[in-house]
C-alpha cells in the first residue's frame, strides 16, 4: 500500500504487477542519493564506476565489463525459448559543473561547484533497476540485454561516440534511451516519433584582418568589423534557407579579438554551435556557415580559416518503436499517462546509439511541486518518487521488445 500511495502521489498508478522486489527498490534509490551526493564531470566518474560495480555485485552480478575508461556495461542472456532480439540500454552517470543550491534535499551534493543537474542520477538508477529486473527475469525473453552506464554524456570525449567507434551495439536490434523532463508533469511520459533533439557541431572561426591606428582605418582591415558582418549574415542561413519546421539553430558562443580602443584589431576568434533536427541538411548546414565565413571576410578584404569539429547526431526515434511505446504505457498507466509534445533544441550523445540501430528515447516527466525548474540549473531537482514507476514502466517495456 504504501508504494501504491507513493506511486499515486507522482499521478501515477502502475496497472501491473511489480517487476521489482523491495529490496532492489531500495539499492535503486541508494544508487541515486549517493550519486547525487558525489557527482563526477564527465570523463571522471571513477567512484561513480566503482559504486555501480559494488552494487551489481551485491546482486551476484561480476560479469560487468569496462568501455570509455570510466563507463561499465553488463550484459544479461535469456534462458527462455523464442525469438532471440538483442536490446541496448543506456542510462548516463555524469554531471555538470554546477553549484546545488537545493538545501533542502538531505542527499544535496557535497562537491562544490559539481551537481547533477541534468538527471543523470535517475537515469543511472534506471538503469540499475533494470539489470537487477531482468536478471531475475531471465526466464521470461531468449534474447540478450546490454545495459550502459555511459560516462561522459556532457562533455567531449563523449561516451557514446565511445559506444558507435568501438561497435558496441554491432549485433543489436534496438536501443532504449530516457530523460528526466521538468516540463512533463511527473507521472507523465513522452515519446514521439522523428527527431527529438538536435545534432550539436562545434565551429571555430579565426577572422584575419591587419592591424593600423585607429585614427587611420584605411590602412588596416578590421576583423572585428568582419567579425560583425558575419554574426549579422550567419543568422539569415537559418531564418532564409532552412525549413521553418526544421528548428536549425546557429549560436555564437565566444567571441574574442582586440587589445587596445586605438588599435584596429587584426584577429578575431569566434566560437559557436550549429544545430539541427535533420540528418540529411546537417553537412549542408555546416558548409553554408563555412561559405558566409568565408564570403564576408572575403568581402571586407580579410580572411576567414574555418573549422567544425563533429558532435553528437540528432536522436531520431523508430515510429514503431514509439508506437508499441505508447501502447504500453496506455496499458500500464492509461490514457492520461502519455504525451508527445516534447522536442528539445538540446543534444544528447543517445544519438550515436540511433544512428547506429533503430531506438527510442522517452521523456520522464519531473514536475512536481518544488521540483519545477529547469534542467542545467542550480535549483534542478526530481523527487524520487518518479524512479521505481518510471523503471517498472522501462521494464516492461523492453520485455516487449524481447519477445516481439
Amino acid at each position: 500500500m504504501a508504494d501504491e500511495r507513493q506511486q499515486e502521489d507522482v499521478g501515477v498508478t502502475m496497472r501491473c504487477n511489480s517487476f521489482l522486489s523491495q529490496t532492489e527498490r531500495n539499492a535503486v534509490i541508494e544508487l541515486r542519493h549517493a550519486m547525487h551526493r558525489e557527482p563526477e564531470l564527465s570523463n571522471a566518474e571513477w567512484k561513480t564506476q566503482a559504486r555501480i560495480r559494488d552494487m551489481l555485485r551485491r546482486f551476484g552480478l561480476a560479469d560487468v565489463k569496462v568501455f570509455h575508461n570510466t563507463g561499465l556495461y553488463i550484459d544479461i542472456e535469456g534462458t527462455a525459448s523464442g525469438p532471440k532480439r538483442s536490446i541496448a540500454v543506456r542510462g548516463d552517470i555524469d554531471a555538470l559543473p554546477i553549484g546545488e543550491t537545493r538545501r533542502d534535499l538531505s542527499y544535496c551534493s557535497t562537491v562544490e561547484g559539481v551537481m547533477h543537474a541534468c538527471g543523470h542520477d535517475i537515469h543511472a538508477s534506471i538503469a540499475l533497476g533494470t539489470v537487477l529486473a531482468f536478471h531475475r527475469l531471465r526466464g521470461n525473453f531468449a534474447g540478450r540485454l546490454r545495459v550502459f552506464f555511459q560516462p561522459a554524456e556532457e562533455a567531449e570525449p563523449l561516451g557514446g561516440r565511445t559506444v558507435e567507434a568501438e561497435r558496441l551495439l554491432e549485433g543489436f536490434d534496438r536501443a532504449v534511451g530516457f530523460h528526466v523532463n521538468p516540463e512533463i508533469p511527473a507521472g507523465v511520459f513522452d515519446a514521439r516519433e522523428g527527431a527529438i533533439t538536435k545534432s550539436a557541431d562545434q565551429f571555430k572561426l579565426i577572422i584575419s584582418g591587419k592591424m593600423a591606428h585607429g585614427a587611420a582605418p584605411h590602412q588596416g582591415v578590421d576583423a572585428i568589423a568582419i567579425a560583425a558582418a558575419f554574426i549579422n549574415e550567419v543568422q539569415k542561413v537559418v531564418s532564409r534557407e532552412m525549413p521553418a519546421d526544421d528548428g536549425a539553430i546557429i549560436t555564437i558562443g565566444t567571441i574574442h579579438g582586440g587589445n587596445a580602443t586605438n588599435i584596429i584589431c587584426p584577429s578575431v576568434a569566434i566560437e559557436g554551435t550549429i544545430r539541427t533536427g535533420s540528418p540529411e541538411r546537417r553537412a549542408q548546414l555546416c558548409q553554408r556557415v563555412r561559405e558566409v565565413a568565408e564570403g564576408v571576410a572575403v568581402m571586407h578584404r580579410g580572411r576567414a580559416d574555418f573549422n567544425v569539429s563533429a558532435g553528437e547526431p540528432a536522436v531520431v526515434n523508430d515510429p514503431q518503436m514509439v508506437r508499441r511505446f505508447r501502447q504500453v504505457v496506455h496499458e500500464t498507466v492509461g490514457y492520461e499517462g502519455v504525451t508527445s509534445e516534447t522536442r528539445a533544441a538540446g543534444s544528447d550523445d543517445f544519438g550515436f546509439y540511433s544512428a547506429s540501430v533503430p531506438s527510442i528515447y522517452f521523456w520522464v516527466g519531473s514536475r512536481s511541486c518544488g521540483n519545477e525548474s529547469h534542467l542545467h540549473t542550480p535549483t534542478f531537482g526530481a523527487s524520487d518518487d518518479i524512479i521505481i514507476p518510471a523503471t517498472e514502466l522501462a521494464v516492461r517495456y523492453i520485455l516487449a521488445l524481447l519477445n516481439s
